[in-house]
């Protein structure tokens, strides 16, 4: 109860109009299609800076929860989905507005994604101490493991890019070994260039790789009449401007409570694999849903139930991302790898120490999830009407912006233009790796995971002797051992696959 207390007591005003003004912004980019809920994080990074702990944590989770809920909205009337989080179910939530269902799609897409972020964080305050209490008795053993799983798992989930992911995943890794090497103190790729002696940051990287690579994307095929929007203005001229999205949506919500729930712990669940994230959540709740339900037939025609289903899933998977993300270290996503940067900028490593030293804090992050995701409500209502404008905003104005943002983000992390530099140079590989389909995720994963695996591989070496047995002696180390040689099986089979289906 005493810590509970002290939680609240982080809470102040500051706070709250954090959660609020975030809340606004994430509804902002999150309605603009070509704009994700990463590069939102991403951009709200410079001002964490200025900001405590909580304040700073407030912003970030409810511009991550916002932007999620926001990207319904071009994808019901324009069927252009905003994040790829709402990819999943575009063509139902369409179909339903050329009904004449705007509000009622809007409104169920709300409150699923509502109830799935409140049950997330449900999971995330109970799970989070329990797992904390099983990770301090991890030694180097178990986090080698642990970090070679999770590095893995970025690529499980690639679907037909195995080979291109594992491809990213591993110039993540060269690039986290830039700097000083750790055990021996020598300068390793550094070039003589003194900057570079610490290594490269992950956030003007993460900044490049999603802000600027988008912005070079549309400035290159701006002039080949390439224009990813075809906005037909009459039809949405002819959406109801109502602040009533809760007509009606009552009763499909209360139908569906037994699946609201299923979705929402499967979200959560994927969220906590690294590398998953909401999109991934999104389409297994999806294809659930279909599966379990008693109208398949349904299914990308105008499904209230798939809306519902992947809503409540996909803002789920956000609290999930921030399982692995506090007790080890290790993002659940490329939001959430942004995210522990802010942690260690404001002392705040993550790991089960967090949970011994600052629980008082950590607690206070539950409570923010819940705000933020119950604020979703009154902001929505509030501002629904003119976020239907928004979508068609003349992105020539839109992105001079995001740009001046991410120069000032990635300036203010150690006040040195090396990290603008760092900034555009990543940008500028983010645009050419995913113009040729290469995702760019697992470089922030192995950015990330790599200093992780290197440390606790060479301390495991050294407390071992050079003894391999070593590694699987111990029961939890074992586990994770065999885990690791799973995914590693079906990755390989994946490999297999895709090759023989091309020949």
């Amino acid at each position: 109860m005493e810590i509970f207390t002290n939680a609240i007591s982080y809470i102040d005003l500051n706070s709250i109009i954090a959660i609020f003004a975030a809340g606004l912004f994430g509804l902002f980019v999150g309605a603009i299609p070509g704009l994700t809920a990463t590069m939102a994080v991403a951009l709200m990074v410079p001002f964490t800076f200025f900001m405590e702990p909580i304040p700073a944590l407030a912003l970030m989770i409810s511009v991550g929860a916002s932007s999620i809920y926001a990207g319904d909205i071009p994808g019901a009337l324009l069927r252009i989905p905003g994040t790829p989080a709402s990819a999943a179910y575009v063509d139902d939530s369409y179909l339903l507005v050329k009904q004449g269902k705007v509000n009622r799609v809007l409104g169920l897409g709300l409150m699923s994604s509502v109830i799935g972020g409140v049950i997330g964080t449900i999971i995330l305050a109970l799970a989070a101490p329990s797992l904390a209490q099983f990770a301090l008795k991890f030694s180097s053993f178990e986090y080698m493991w642990l970090s070679l799983l999770g590095l893995s798992c970025a690529t499980l989930i690639a679907g037909k890019f195995i080979t291109k992911s594992l491809l990213t995943l591993l110039f993540g890794i060269l690039i986290s070994t830039i700097g000083f090497d750790e055990f021996t103190g020598q300068a390793r790729f550094t070039f003589g260039f003194v900057s570079l002696y610490e290594g490269v940051s992950f956030i003007p990287a993460m900044i490049g790789l999603f802000a600027i690579s988008g912005a070079i994307e549309y400035y290159a095929t701006r002039y080949k009449g390439q224009n990813p929007i075809n906005t037909d203005i009459t039809e949405l001229e002819q959406t109801k401007n109502s602040l009533n999205l809760f007509k009606g949506i009552a009763k499909p919500l209360i139908k569906r409570k037994g699946s609201i729930l299923r979705s929402s712990v499967t979200g959560t669940l994927i969220g906590a694999l690294p590398g998953a994230g909401a999109d991934i959540a999104a389409w297994i709740s999806y294809a659930l849903s279909k599966k379990t339900s008693k109208t398949p037939e349904q299914y990308g025609k105008g499904s209230e139930d798939a809306i519902i289903d992947a809503s409540s899933s996909n803002n789920a998977s956000l609290a999930g991302s921030w399982i692995p993300s506090l007790v080890f270290g290790i993002p659940g996503d490329s939001a959430a790898a942004i995210i522990i940067g802010v942690l260690y900028m404001k002392d705040m490593q993550p790991g089960p120490s967090l949970f011994l030293f600052q629980p008082d804090k950590l607690y206070a992050v539950f409570i923010l999830f819940l705000i933020a995701n119950l604020a979703l409500i009154p902001l929505a209502l509030i501002v629904v009407n003119f976020l239907k404008k928004i979508i068609q905003i003349n992105k020539d104005i839109l992105y001079p912006i995001v740009i001046i943002f991410s120069m000032v983000g990635a300036f203010a992390i150690n006040n040195s233009p090396e990290a603008i530099i760092v900034m555009l140079i990543m940008g500028v590989i983010g645009y050419f790796l995913q113009k040729n389909h290469y995702p760019i995720s697992p470089i922030i994963l192995g950015m990330i995971l790599g200093p992780m695996l290197e440390r606790n591989l060479l301390a495991s070496l050294t407390k071992s002797d050079g003894n391999l047995i070593a590694f699987v002696e111990r029961p939890v180390s074992a586990v994770l051992g065999c885990c690791f040689l799973l995914v590693v099986i079906l990755q390989v089979w994946g490999i297999v696959k895709n090759f023989n289906e091309k020949n």
